[in-house]
């Protein structure tokens, strides 16, 4: 279930579609992850939402922000100047190779040597991609991602005093609970480097939303296994942003073809890539209107778009009640949703963007 005041804040919207962005919410969240980690940098990838309003809260509890190409490091600059960046993302351009910031991270030997023609300063973390299994994963970083052993090597002779090392950056998989991820923090912490980035990839469940992940006890686990003056740096992104935001939008048409019922909403997954791209459904309130047009009562529905493609699907087969008029507030919708759909496929209206203040 969604909040009173996101359900009141969704029917009073002037239109749908529209992103509906909860930043009390999104401050509360930040604020206990901060308490968790208080030894711990914490950096937000800005790949999971870049929206200016989420940044300016998370602002208040993050060291930093990860960015992964020259836009979206023009765009934090922009935002919030003089704060500090971690420029991460394999196919660095030389023009990315020269923006500034606090770390830059290696991807390959190559890499650090076209890093060192331009006669920059800079602080580089390598990026490693070590044979380490990772179980329950959702997504393995494995492939073309950092280095192996012999990449790395082949790096270490190369640091001058402009160009310096200054630790190991490397981020395994996605979507592991804290005990996954501490094991693999173990083993990543047993290094004489000064400083180590795990990267992100903390679990967010779409099946369970009340299901998160124990910020608490990464926090203390971290404690336990790093060494003593070691700097331990994590970069979260859909784990601190997904649960704030909201995608709300209204059912256009309720029908039944060879038996299954379906509900048809403006809008579509042009807007909210999310569920196409993780495969799941997109949890979901409906909020009741009172509208007299065709609908079901607690029956199996699917939830689709707008679009002509039967891939253009919310959720399938979820028991409930929907009519024509009725309201859709799709949650979780804070991570990875707009800014990774393919807005302008059949040119549809974009959708309006609003946020709850408290």
């Amino acid at each position: 279930m969604i909040a009173p005041e996101v359900q009141e804040a969704a029917l009073r919207l002037p239109a749908a579609p529209a992103y509906l962005y909860d930043l009390p919410a999104l401050d509360e969240h930040a604020a206990a992850v901060r308490h968790a980690l208080p030894d711990v940098e914490l950096y937000y990838a800005v790949k999971a939402n870049p929206d200016a309003e989420l940044l300016r809260v998370l602002d208040r509890y993050v060291d930093g922000f990860e960015v992964s190409s020259g836009g979206e490091h023009a765009h934090v600059s922009a935002l919030l100047p003089g704060r500090r960046l971690a420029l991460g993302g394999p196919g660095k351009t030389d023009a990315e190779l020269g923006l500034p910031h606090h770390r830059i991270h290696v991807e390959s030997p190559y890499e650090l040597r076209r890093l060192l023609a331009t006669g920059l300063r800079a602080d580089v973390l390598l990026r490693i991609n070590p044979d380490l299994p990772v179980e329950g994963a959702a997504l393995t970083m494995s492939g073309p991602f950092g280095m192996d052993e012999t990449g790395v090597a082949e790096c270490l002779p190369l640091f001058t005093d402009r160009v310096r090392l200054r630790g190991l950056h490397t981020h395994l998989a996605s979507g592991l609970d804290a005990s996954a991820l501490l094991r693999l923090a173990g083993t990543l912490l047993d290094t004489d480097q000064p400083e180590v980035n795990l990267g992100g990839g903390m679990a967010v469940s779409y099946a369970a939303p009340a299901e998160r992940f124990d910020w608490v006890a990464y926090g203390a686990g971290l404690a336990e296994v790093r060494r003593a003056g070691q700097v331990v740096r994590i970069e979260p992104g859909r784990a601190l942003t997904a649960y704030c935001g909201h995608y709300v939008t209204r059912v256009v048409d309720v029908k039944r073809v060879r038996g299954e019922a379906y509900a048809i909403l403006l809008g579509g997954t042009h807007h909210l890539r999310t569920p196409v791209t993780k495969g799941h459904d997109q949890p979901f309130t409906v909020l009741a209107t009172g509208g007299r047009g065709p609908g079901v009562v607690d029956e199996p529905v699917t939830l689709v778009g707008q679009l002509c493609t039967p891939k253009d699907v919310f959720a399938r087969k979820i028991v409930t009640s929907v009519r024509v008029g009725d309201t859709v507030v799709f949650g979780m919708a804070g991570a990875y949703a707009w800014n990774i759909s393919h807005h302008d496929f059949l040119m549809h209206p974009r959708p309006e963007f609003h946020y709850l203040r408290g």
